[in-house]
């Protein structure tokens, strides 16, 4: 009951025609970003950053989430009809999506995805508003030993999901990491990696981290690929539904929910995994087995709503714990370190209107996303004709003027091409972006609980597992690692 009545107060947050507006503002540019190829949430919130620094955090935080969840309705626009997945969770409804529109059945695919986006995305938001407080709650009880283990299993669990390797995403990590050292020490006030330089003493702001490795190195990347001519996206109609496709589709919608929210409540990688997972369950339980890889409609309805679910769940972990659990989550951390606000089991009495607000919101996010891409899916899909050369042109000139903006200092735009290079070697040879982001946001964090156990308990390593807690996630982070090993040894067996 605490929580539907501050889930009514944070609607009355969510519902003045300012927050209104940039809830409006965010859906519109999450679906139009979105929809242009390469160009995922997490980018269009580092690039926005920097801009929202005068707003209200409540509006900026609205803004946020509408482009977070429109920009994963964009991207199935892009999947469908160009076979050019937008972003990263809509990988998988290119598989079926594209298929359906080469058959003349694309308004049917777009529609599919954009109410499975819906019911996931309502779904997700229930759940979080159920399980939210409570772990909240729970995670006030966490000391420094609990955090810290929590910690390494978010930079282990994300490490060993995404890459090509385990390798490349320990390599990442460490980068990140090794970005988060610069700077003064918190508890001597000792220098380190500043090269002597007193514009790096501050350390090296997370809006530029995030806007090079994201914006600056993406735009370099697609520059050294860019392809002559641009690829022809299929037409569309006004995407529709009739009785045959809801009566295959309603199940699929339903059932996505519970596979995406768990997965982006835990640090497993985003919606990749869960998206997958709901494409190999809706094949296994569908009556069309002759269709699938031809365009069966089922596998764009369920894992768009999981993608939808896991965007929900992120937030869980996010608001609750302050750990991020994809790229969108981690730029979203920054923006709260940026209002000096700390994410975490005192987030729910500190910023209660924050907090209601935000998760108020995106219940009118969802409304307003289904209102808009079902009638305007054709107005989306000339978005696609924009040449690339201009597009990016573009997002590295407003990077640049965004993190010149965080503090005014040439040294900014410097260290930023830097970062841009970095992440654009990143790309180069494989190596995921996200466990960097974590790595520079969570490795300050990490280091400061680690030297607090360690004090609490006069130096002895025994501080880190002398609770259940750390000694049950260390044990998960022992068959995370352990697993592959296993996975062969059984293979042989």
């Amino acid at each position: 009951m605490n929580a539907l009545n501050s889930l009514m107060d944070g609607f009355g947050t969510a519902l003045t025609p300012v927050n209104l507006l940039w809830a409006a503002l965010g859906v519109l540019l999450g679906t139009a970003i979105g929809v242009l190829p390469g160009i995922g949430p997490a980018m269009a919130v580092a690039l926005l950053l920097p801009v929202t620094y005068g707003l209200d955090p409540t509006g900026a935080f609205i803004m946020f989430a509408g482009i977070y969840y429109g920009a994963m309705f964009g991207g199935s626009t892009t999947s469908i009809l160009l076979n050019t997945p937008g972003e990263s969770a809509a990988v998988v409804a290119a598989m079926e999506g594209n298929p359906m529109a080469k058959s003349g059945r694309g308004a049917q695919a777009l529609a599919a995805a954009a109410i499975g986006h819906f019911a996931g995305g309502m779904v997700g938001t229930i759940l979080l508003v159920m399980l939210a407080p409570t772990v909240a709650e729970l995670a006030v009880d966490i000391g420094a030993p609990d955090y810290f283990a929590i910690m390494v299993l978010a930079f282990i669990a994300v490490t060993s999901v995404l890459g090509s390797s385990r390798i490349r995403g320990l390599a990442s990590l460490l980068i990140g990491l090794t970005i988060g050292l610069v700077g003064l020490d918190q508890m001597t006030g000792q220098q380190r990696l500043t090269f002597g330089s007193l514009q790096l003493a501050d350390g090296i702001d997370v809006v530029i981290v995030a806007v090079g490795l994201f914006a600056i190195g993406e735009a370099l990347w697609v520059a050294a690929h860019l392809r002559r001519s641009p690829g022809e996206a299929i037409p569309v109609g006004r995407p529709w539904l009739g009785k045959d496709d809801v009566r295959r589709t309603w199940k699929s919608w339903a059932r996505g929910p519970f596979i995406g929210f768990p997965f982006g409540a835990i640090p497993a990688g985003g919606a990749e995994i869960p998206t997958f997972l709901s494409y190999v369950t809706e094949k296994r339980l569908s009556k069309h087995k002759d269709e699938w890889g031809k365009g069966a409609i089922e596998g764009v309805a369920g894992p768009e709503s999981a993608a939808s679910a896991s965007a929900a769940g992120t937030l869980v972990s996010m608001l609750t714990l302050g750990l991020p659990t994809t790229a969108v989550a981690a730029v979203m951390l920054a923006a709260f370190q940026q209002y000096g606000i700390q994410p975490g089991p005192l987030l729910f009495e500190r910023e209660p209107d924050l907090v209601w607000g935000l998760i108020a919101s995106l219940f009118v996010g969802m409304v307003l996303l289904l209102a808009l891409n079902l009638p305007l899916a054709p107005v989306w899909a000339k978005l696609l004709r924009i040449p690339r050369p201009y597009l990016y042109a573009g997002i590295l000139f407003f990077a640049a003027v965004g993190a010149y903006a965080v503090g005014g200092e040439v040294i900014d735009l410097v260290i930023l091409l830097v970062i841009g290079l970095i992440g654009f070697g990143m790309r180069r040879y494989g190596l995921p972006v996200l466990p960097a982001v974590i790595g520079v946001i969570l490795g300050p964090n990490a280091e400061q609980q680690l030297r607090r156990a360690l004090q609490i308990s006069d130096g002895s390593v025994s501080g880190l597992v002398n609770t259940p807690f750390s000694v049950t996630v260390y044990v998960v982070v022992a068959v995370l690692l352990a697993w592959p090993l296993l996975r062969k040894l059984r293979a042989r067996a």
